[in-house]
């Protein structure tokens, strides 16, 4: 898969410092990144789970140009208990200030409590002389209680330490994803004690947000669109004053009568999720987001070159450095990381950009190898952790195809009329065998035939089921209309969605109504056209893999999916792919051979040839390019 020159293992492959040169694949949203940081802007970042969109958040934070970071003070306010003042200091010093407070709070602390023991000390004294013991006992808890109650002003308006950033080295980055109200704006805890002079200073009860803490730095949240409206609306407020009073969320605490002055919030937003999360964004804060920054969509695979597989092996080495728990790989083992990331793209010039998931293989393999006390992983210990790195939802599937095989309805022999053997995928990446039959009866009204499935079908696959009836009419010539037509999807339990069974549903059609078998030997998948055509389809290499464990010895898929198909090795030799571009080639491979297959096949050819034959006269602007 390549060449590894002087690389051993894993282990010599360099990974860089910074963050966001770790990133894989995604060199265009890294630019606007950089640009992004530069000149501090907020960025919306589109694309599917995994792709890397937090870790391009976390980069951009060490990209942001050097600014001094803030400490941030919150006091006691003399004048209103209810609104603390805010001092912002550099970044070190608020933790000194507060030490500071700390010590003279002490040395007031112990030389009130070595004055108040000198009186006690001394009234007892004067009580024995005067034999007032009693007397002396009451005036005794009288000084102490007087004691307690002395605490002079300074000494009481020492401040809390709200928002530290003395050990920081770069910006900061918080990650706010599924943080509610308080979390994320700020809160004031509740107090019961508050009446009396028994309660927590104002200040002391105050609670920063993930926006002040991201002072200067980046907030970080996934999902944006999962936040309620009034969230959305607090938050764009603070991104355009650049700063957020806090106060308590709760309308039934104590803390909603606190409300400090403006606290700093000075941050640069990334916020992120699938493309369906535009639906639940506030429309001024995506409008802010697009007039004074970057959105950006984010790919889900990368071309297949010898760049990026390079690329794609500084990813298992950042892995395992970040995991500290694995051994390295050899090459063997790179290999087999890159034949994976082929397969998991769905195409056969691409690699995924799914690491996530991808980085979750690299583990298992690293576990399976780990307890066998291997040196390095090899190619083996990755296909071993395949098994142990499905999803749940693969697992499901995967249990699920094991029940259908015990009780199978299709049988890889032989020919059967009307029956044919689809295909179809379950799960994330799980093949599985779709028999469908057909039966043509005559037709029941006097006006036209039906045509009538069964099978739990989504609204893709009934307008497939729909069409077949008209390449019907004009690839074989039969007039369906004297036919009700019967399709079932055969244990579809779970419901049959998209168009991939088409070719399937027609073969199985023409099959009934002209009583020419169907070789059970052959599987199909492909979507057709309304003009004939065989259109590619999606998880061509699972299908083929099922078909393959279920005894299927050839499989009829769209030949623009030939360069999509990445089946293991030990497949190869078990089945035979062959690629059709119409219909007429799928009847020529599916049914048996026979008088009626060859008298259906050439009457095919020649209506195909008189539809497309163009009458001498006729412009056909169809094929015509557009010189204008």
């Amino acid at each position: 898969m390549l060449d590894y020159g002087n690389i051993g293992s894993s282990e010599d492959i360099e990974v860089p410092p910074l963050l966001i040169d770790q990133v894989i694949g995604h060199e265009e949203s890294v630019e606007t990144i950089k640009k992004a940081a530069k000149q501090r802007r907020n960025v919306l970042l589109i694309g599917d789970p995994g792709v890397g969109k937090s870790m391009i958040a976390k980069g951009m934070a060490e990209l942001l140009p050097p600014e001094v970071l803030q400490d941030i003070l919150v006091y006691p306010n003399a004048e209103d208990n209810n609104n603390p003042l805010i001092r912002p200091v550099p970044a070190g010093d608020g933790k000194k200030i507060v030490m500071a407070s700390k010590h003279n709070e002490k040395g007031y602390g112990e030389k009130k409590t070595l004055i108040t023991v000198f009186l006690i000390i001394g009234v007892m004294a004067l009580g024995f002389v005067y034999n007032q013991i009693l007397i002396a006992l009451l005036a005794c808890l009288f000084i102490f209680f007087i004691s307690m109650q002395i605490k002079p002003q300074n000494i009481s308006m020492g401040p809390k330490l709200l928002v530290s950033n003395g050990e920081k080295r770069f910006a900061p980055f918080v990650d706010g994803t599924g943080a509610h109200a308080g979390a994320l704006l700020g809160d004031v805890r509740h107090d019961p004690y508050q009446s009396g002079g028994l309660g927590t200073p104002a200040h002391e009860r105050v609670e920063s947000g993930m926006i002040h803490k991201a002072n200067r730095g980046v907030l970080y949240i996934d999902e944006i669109g999962t936040m309620s409206m009034k969230t959305q609306q607090e938050l764009l407020s603070a991104m355009q004053e650049k700063k957020y009073s806090i106060t308590g969320q709760s309308e039934n605490s104590s803390g909603a009568m606190v409300h400090t002055q403006a606290v700093p919030c000075d941050f640069v937003l990334v916020a992120s999720g699938n493309i369906q999360v535009l639906e639940g964004m506030h429309i001024a804060m995506r409008s802010r987001i697009r007039g004074y920054g970057y959105e950006v969509f984010m790919k889900d695979s990368m071309d297949d070159t010898e760049e990026n597989r390079k690329k794609l092996i500084q990813f298992v080495a950042q892995e395992i450095k970040n995991d500290g728990r694995i051994p390295h790989f050899n090459p063997e083992a790179l290999d087999e990381i890159i034949k994976e990331a082929k397969r998991r793209a769905g195409k056969k010039d691409a690699l995924t950009l799914k690491l996530r998931d991808l980085g979750g293989l690299v583990r298992a393999a690293g576990d399976v190898a780990k307890e066998e006390g291997a040196k390095y992983v090899t190619s083996e210990h990755v296909v071993t952790a395949k098994k142990y790195s499905r999803t749940l939802e693969q697992q499901i599937a995967d249990r699920s195809i094991v029940q259908r095989k015990e009780y199978a309805v299709f049988h890889p022999t032989g020919g059967k009329i009307g029956m044919v053997n689809g295909l179809s995928v379950i799960g994330d990446r799980s093949g599985l065998m779709l028999p469908i039959a057909a039966e043509a009866a005559p037709a029941q009204s006097t006006r036209e035939g039906k045509i009538i499935a069964t099978g739990k079908l989504g609204e893709i696959a009934k307008e497939s089921v729909q069409n077949v009836s008209a390449l019907i009419k004009k690839h074989t010539g039969t007039d369906i209309s004297q036919y009700d037509i019967h399709v079932q999807f055969l244990q579809t339990y779970d419901g049959v969605e998209g168009d991939s069974a088409s070719v399937s549903i027609a073969a199985a059609v023409i099959s009934a109504i002209e009583e020419i078998p169907a070789d059970q030997t052959v599987a199909l998948t492909g979507s057709l056209s309304v003009r004939g055509d065989v259109l590619p389809i999606g998880g061509a290499t699972s299908k083929i893999e099922a078909a393959a464990e279920a005894g299927i010895k050839k499989v009829i898929i769209p030949r623009s999916n030939m360069k999509d198909v990445m089946i293991e090795k030990k497949y190869e030799e078990e089945v035979e792919i062959i690629p059709v571009d119409t219909l007429s080639d799928v009847l020529e491979n599916i049914l048996i051979e026979g008088s009626k297959k060859s008298k259906l096949v050439e009457k095919m050819k020649a209506i195909g040839t008189a539809v497309t034959k163009v009458p001498e006269g006729v412009n056909n602007s169809y094929n015509t390019p557009n010189k204008s």
